[in-house]
């Protein structure tokens, strides 16, 4: 299945998904590289494993009381959304669709990182505007097979959003996403779904660790650990956009 090299590294990964609401990103070239498996076959297992991390984000926001319910409005909006990106990735640009996730990650991470702490958090947004941004996230989700954290994270931050409200919703839209995402894949026949269960598990071990510590740590300095992976996600996504 996979080795104790893979599961560490799968398990740092999860850390980051539970701290940030980023990391995912990091889970097919170690499978990739470390196991050795197909990329296909990795893309189709690690779709789906991002469920049980997304199932933990919501348990942990609905269990401390932090879940809002327009929050809803969002992770429904991207399904339909992301359904109709992977139906229509195969009539669009790619490599202009990389190069753009690439401008919104580098651009939001330098901000991050930079510290913006003078600019006061902008208003929450309502239901109609979480729904539209739902949808574009699941759309270019679908498009681009990135996870929803590497646009939901970087756009939250760009509209000023408060901090530990962008990570909640960043771990809460992989469960809907994720499970669109393993439909399809489970259609093609192209998912291992023991594989998808331990990376899960794995994935799931390693949020909570990572939602622990993010807890102790200054919101300034997880605010500057959230753009450090943006702006790596940046420079991963401007390659892939040359490289298509």
């Amino acid at each position: 299945m996979i080795d104790l090299a893979t599961a560490a590294a799968v398990l740092v990964a999860g850390a980051l998904i539970g701290a940030t609401g980023i990391g995912g990103v990091l889970l097919v070239p170690v499978l990739a590289t470390l196991a050795g498996l197909p990329v296909p076959q990795a893309i189709a297992a690690s779709a789906l494993a991002f469920a049980l991390p997304g199932i933990a984000a919501l348990w942990w926001l609905r269990g401390s009381g932090a879940w809002q319910p327009r929050w809803a409005a969002l992770l429904v909006a991207a399904v339909p959304a992301a359904a109709l990106g992977a139906l229509a990735v195969h009539h669009v640009p790619v490599r202009a669709l990389l190069a753009g996730v690439a401008v919104l990650a580098v651009f939001s991470g330098w901000r991050a990182v930079r510290g913006n702490d003078a600019a006061p958090a902008a208003p929450a947004l309502g239901t109609p505007a979480l729904a539209g941004l739902g949808a574009a996230v699941g759309l270019g989700s679908g498009l681009t097979g990135t996870g929803g954290p590497v646009l939901l994270v970087p756009a939250l931050l760009l509209l000023r959003q408060p901090l530990p409200a962008t990570v909640a919703l960043a771990q809460a839209i992989q469960l809907p996403l994720a499970l669109c995402a393993g439909a399809f894949h489970a259609a093609a026949g192209a998912l291992d779904l023991r594989l998808a269960l331990v990376l899960g598990l794995v994935l799931f071990a390693g949020s909570l660790a990572g939602r622990a510590a993010a807890r102790r740590l200054p919101v300034p300095l997880l605010q500057r650990l959230v753009g450090g992976l943006l702006l790596a996600v940046g420079a991963l996504f401007a390659w892939r956009a040359l490289a298509a």
